[in-house]
């Protein structure tokens, strides 16, 4: 049998090639960033030939880079699911669950307790970490991501369809200085995720307003804490209709009665082979229906 490289320098070759950064796949694993690029100089030098090219502080994959990356993705996906096969209890289904920690909170635990009715052997195990479609296949089973489209590698469905809020606190509406006209958030400032950086972009342009700038952009990774700075009238968040009626929380209000379809979606997603599993099957076919029954 031909001796095979070690198996972390495949693993660190496969995170820097999602990612292109060293540094974001070094937080992935959990090690430095020399480290890291010492496992992939390694894998480099045991194939006599260079699989990324480095461009303006990331790396982008060589020819040879990509033809590794899609000839070996499937063999660690069967490697992965091995694994797990062998070492799970077959009494109990665990599926590792990718998801934003706003959608966890709003969206899937007040119907956790359904599904454990429905399905008592299936357990999840919630990963609350950024990154989870790079992660596919490699600790995570499924991933909900916040996203205009998913990989056509990927499987993927959409969960819904979404409106463009914007979000304040009821201190914004009032006074002499509220925020009653679009033209009026030239005096503010906006607050957007970075998982929908084009939110107000898109809000902006839908009303002709593309010259309008506010006081400054600020930038957020929890949508909670998005909702926490609107309420406390820190800024205006533009976050999706559902953000807004599923907080249920009377210190906020929408601005506008203006209707702005968000390019940015919730999806379910997961390597195609996964969802031939039953724990994924199992969640799959009970999450997709419930959120199109209300989307329709």
């Amino acid at each position: 049998m031909r001796r095979l490289p070690p198996l972390t320098a495949i693993e660190a070759f496969v995170q820097v090639a999602k990612l292109g950064s060293i540094k974001a796949a070094a937080e992935e694993l959990a090690l430095s960033s020399p480290a890291l690029s010492r496992r992939v100089q390694a894998l480099e030098r045991f194939l006599g030939r260079a699989l990324f090219s480095r461009r303006h502080q990331a790396l982008v994959l060589t020819e040879d880079g990509e033809k590794l990356l899609r000839k070996i993705a499937p063999a660690i996906d069967m490697l992965s699911l091995a694994i797990d096969d062998l070492s799970t209890n077959h009494d109990v289904l665990r599926l590792r669950l990718g998801i934003l920690p706003l959608f966890a909170s709003q969206k899937l635990m007040p119907h956790l307790p359904e599904l454990r009715a429905k399905h008592p052997e299936l357990h999840l195990d919630i990963d609350t970490a950024a990154h989870s479609l790079s992660r596919l296949g490699e600790g995570l089973d499924v991933a909900i991501p916040l996203a205009r489209e998913i990989d056509p590698a990927l499987y993927s469905r959409r969960l819904g369809r979404n409106r463009v809020y914007p979000i304040a606190g009821r201190k914004l509406t009032e006074g002499p200085n509220a925020i009653r006209v679009p033209e009026d958030l030239a005096r503010t400032t906006v607050l957007i995720h970075r998982d929908m950086p084009e939110t107000f972009e898109v809000f902006r342009n839908a009303l002709g307003l593309e010259g309008l700038e506010p006081v400054a952009i600020d930038h957020f990774d929890s949508g909670q804490l998005m909702l926490e700075a609107a309420a406390g009238g820190l800024g205006v968040a533009f976050m999706l209709d559902s953000h807004l009626e599923d907080a249920e929380d009377p210190r906020l209000v929408r601005l506008f009665d203006i209707e702005v379809e968000s390019p940015y979606s919730y999806w379910f997603a997961c390597r195609p082979r996964a969802l031939e599993t039953r724990p994924v099957r199992l969640f799959h076919d009970w999450l997709v229906p419930l959120f199109e029954a209300r989307d329709a």
